[in-house]
């Protein structure tokens, strides 16, 4: 890139960082109400949520496409495997969502399809592309699961920090009341019940948001520049995100349970344990490599 082409990006960056510190700044102090749509035409809205979540999609595509030379996969694979991968993605979100939220939706069976009204759980939606992956790379054959879950785990934190931002635009998961500098105001009808008193919130859509967000540069501009196998930025976004997951869900007020337990606490825990086995095996097989290496050298030097 050019320096002048540099200068040019870094003032456009300025700019909307700017702006966006402006708007966030009159919507967290309650001076500015969003609206859920961009606009309705009769009974229909375009919803910032669904937006939100087609522009993440949308980008990590873009990117993953950037970076496919380092992959034994094919562009039109890609694709594929993207169009299987968004609607396994939805369906396990949804499902996810639907199934520990029965007591609801139990009741209001119309709700389970109205997914632009919220209730997409990410955990829902790894597992179920997870699978997809591996069923994908089986049937295709010539190249890898680990190759597809790498490629995947490298965009998906940018897709998921973009896609975060339906949830702001809804006034939903957001956090406990608090009274930090950068709380977030939330009307009154969409407060959560016993809480219609408190005015502001911790705004943990922003939190996973940027989480992400560096999960997303390290992977993407750090580890795939450096990783010794394939598998590493899988291994690494299971346990870095899963982190970040697990404590910005002890702030929110809206999770899924189980009992007294948050669902997605359990999940982050699980991908913790999951990444940390398997960057653990790789760093394992990475030195028995090394080993059997050097015992080959010197029996070829004796």
């Amino acid at each position: 890139m050019k320096k002048s082409s540099k200068i040019i990006l870094l003032i456009v960056l300025t700019v909307v960082a700017v702006g966006l510190f402006f708007f966030l700044r009159s919507v967290f102090s309650g001076n500015l109400i969003v609206r859920e749509y961009i606009f309705r035409i009769g009974n229909f809205e375009l919803k910032w949520y669904s937006v939100m979540i087609a522009t993440g999609i949308l980008v990590s595509y873009f990117l993953a496409r950037k970076r496919l030379s380092n992959y034994p996969i094919k562009p039109e694979d890609l694709d594929e495997g993207l169009f299987w991968g968004i609607i396994a993605g939805i369906l396990g979100a949804r499902i996810y969502y639907v199934a520990f939220n029965w007591s609801y939706y139990s009741m209001y069976p119309s709700e389970i399809w109205k997914i632009w009204h919220g209730g997409l759980a990410i955990h829902g939606a790894i597992f179920a592309v997870l699978l997809t992956l591996f069923i994908y790379s089986k049937v295709k054959g010539y190249f890898k699961f680990v190759h597809t879950t790498d490629l995947f785990t490298s965009v998906l934190p940018l897709g998921q920090a973009i896609g975060r931002w339906g949830n702001f635009f809804n006034y939903e998961a957001y956090g406990r009341p608090t009274m930090v500098p950068w709380k977030m105001f939330v009307p009154p009808e969409k407060r959560m019940p016993g809480f219609d008193v408190d005015r502001y919130f911790h705004p943990t859509f922003l939190y996973e948001s940027m989480w992400n967000l560096g999960v997303f540069i390290f992977l993407f501009f750090y580890v795939e520049k450096r990783k010794k196998s394939y598998g590493e930025t899988t291994a690494l976004y299971l346990i870095l995100y899963s982190i970040g997951r697990f404590w910005i869900e002890s702030l929110r007020l809206d999770s899924l349970m189980v009992g007294q337990l948050r669902t997605a606490q359990i999940a982050s825990l699980a991908m913790i344990v999951a990444g940390a086995t398997w960057y653990a095996y790789l760093l394992g097989q990475r030195k028995s490599e090394k080993s059997n290496g050097k015992m080959s050298a010197q029996t070829k030097t004796k």
